[in-house]
């Protein structure tokens, strides 16, 4: 895959799809191999690259310099923690698995319950869906979640007075995730994982019609 091709939008759209359920990368291969890109293109796809592969890497290492910047205010960490779940709710994969595991859960106290959890089916025309089936959580809209989590959020972030020690902690983890992907040197396994990632994307989307 040519990342140098890859548009922002693009990128943007293939990280809110694809699954975050996978664990890091080894720290050995998270800090192997550090050069210079010889031109803009070069960083360009590099950085591209890197970002979606060492995607989980980079959301922990913000996580833990968040972590670090409230030490000292419990509450603010709470604050971090609901923001952190209002945009992993976004994540088509994350909803999903989020709301199997709660439904399971729920199944095992009141399977009546749980029953309503599940979402309703998409209507079929001529063998295809009708529409593409929108995301529920716990068989509730998504954007229900999203809206109360942020709620949440923004109580917890008034009352702690973190929003400065927020501003420079995610500056502090961004700097250092752009720093990161655009020095590390992708390997032919970053490359390898990433043509299986959209043949599995390819077929997922064949295995819907």
């Amino acid at each position: 895959m040519d990342w140098g091709t890859v548009s922002t939008e693009d990128l943007m759209e293939a990280l809110k799809e694809v699954d975050w359920s996978s664990p890091p990368r080894p720290l050995n291969e998270f800090f192997n191999k550090f050069t210079i890109p010889r031109s803009s293109n070069k960083w360009n796809s590099r950085l591209k690259c890197n970002l979606y592969y060492y995607r989980t890497n980079y959301f922990l290492m913000i996580i833990f310099i968040l972590g670090l910047g409230f030490l000292r205010k419990p509450l603010a960490i709470a604050a971090a923690l609901s923001t952190a779940l209002t945009i992993a709710f976004l994540n088509d994969s994350f909803a999903g698995t989020f709301s199997e595991k709660a439904t399971r859960f729920v199944r095992q106290f009141s399977p009546h319950l749980a029953a309503k959890m599940r979402p309703s089916l998409t209507p079929v025309l001529r063998g295809r869906p009708s529409s593409k089936r929108a995301v529920h959580i716990c068989g509730r809209p998504r954007w229900q979640f999203v809206l109360m989590s942020s709620a949440v959020s923004f109580i917890l972030w008034f009352v702690s007075c973190g929003l400065l020690t927020l501003l420079w902690a995610l500056a502090v983890g961004l700097l250092a995730t752009i720093m990161h992907a655009s020095f590390r040197t992708p390997n032919l396994k970053a490359r390898l994982n990433t043509f299986r990632e959209e043949f599995r994307a390819v077929w997922r989307n064949y295995s819907e019609l």
